[in-house]
């Protein structure tokens, strides 16, 4: 591919799962587990409450619980994906809370069952960027040297006032310290972000696209802010503290946003969605693959695809 074209002529964006099909030859699904953390911003050390969208089992499968044997959540997830996608090989994702919260050796224990597995390719470590020892990163890099390791750091937002707002319990600064750390060690790294914050504008959220072109990030995770039960968000929709953004304006913005993200970048996600017994607003009773084709067809629309502006400002210097 050469500047100025498309990534590809139907797709129009470096999608994770083509990239993982790339590198390993074969279907590749990501299989959620719980290793049965908690997280700083509950538990005292950074703050209490935790984010004020934050209700876990909005986005945990119900086959993923920490007193299921790590083993067992694996072979449950597995089973599905090789039943509903033809998946050949595994990513095991441990999702739930800070899953670089604890002790070393808890977490050495817990990735290196997950990676004894034959179909497992790999792991994916959702965390955040004030939760990232030096020991715990020695370890990611050691198990690096044989596997794919992806680190996933939530960002959500680079704006410290809407850090603040929405009770994150980290810094713009941190975040970008984390990934400094994580930097040149055989780890992938995937930034989660958020739209719809309280007080966000579009320009505003378009900036972190340009922070992640000039970060060493690999994939980015994208997603609307939605209200389930149980939060304080849930609580500012029904006391109209909080309106979530329409569908057509979070379709806008995400294309918005890919067309100023490097090719380089893969997306691993475009939406967010909650069970309908916890799911309070936006209701778009969407798909995860419908919005998928939303933001694909709207870039097709316009005739653009992902980098296309970093794309014309090569062309026009």
């Amino acid at each position: 591919m050469t500047v100025g074209e498309p990534i590809h002529s139907q797709l129009r964006i470096n999608s994770y799962g083509s990239y993982l099909r790339r590198r390993f030859g074969c279907r590749v699904s990501k299989v959620n587990v719980d290793g049965g953390f908690t997280c700083p911003n509950r538990d005292g050390s950074r703050g209490t409450g935790g984010c004020i969208y934050c209700d876990n089992s909005s986005f945990s499968p119900k086959e993923t619980q920490a007193l299921i044997p790590v083993e067992e959540q694996m072979a449950a997830g597995m089973a599905y994906h090789r039943e509903r996608l033809a998946s050949d090989k595994f990513i095991v994702y441990f999702q739930k809370y800070t899953n670089t919260y604890g002790p070393v050796e808890k977490l050495a224990d817990l990735y290196r069952r997950a990676l004894a597995h034959p179909d497992v390719l790999g792991i994916s470590v959702g965390t955040r960027p004030d939760s990232l020892s030096p020991a715990a990163i020695d370890l990611l890099t050691d198990l690096a040297r044989e596997h794919y390791v992806c680190v996933e750091l939530g960002l959500q937002s680079m704006d410290d006032a809407i850090l603040t707002r929405i009770n994150r319990g980290h810094t713009l600064a941190e975040y970008l310290d984390a990934v400094e750390r994580l930097s040149g060690r055989g780890l992938e790294i995937c930034t989660h972000l958020i739209y719809g914050f309280p007080g966000e504008t579009r320009n505003g959220f378009l900036k972190t696209a340009r922070l992640i072109a000039s970060l060493p990030v690999n994939s980015v995770k994208l997603h609307q802010l939605h209200a389930v039960e149980n939060t304080r968000l849930a609580n500012m929709y029904r006391d109209g503290s909080w309106q979530p953004i329409g569908i057509d304006e979070y379709v806008a913005t995400a294309c918005d946003f890919l067309e100023e993200l490097p090719a380089r970048v893969t997306v691993q996600r475009l939406y967010g969605s909650a069970p309908l017994a916890i799911r309070v607003a936006p209701n778009w009773n969407l798909k995860n693959n419908q919005m998928w084709y939303a933001v694909i067809n709207e870039l097709r629309r316009r005739g653009s695809w992902q980098g296309c502006r970093l794309a014309s400002e090569v062309r026009a210097a």
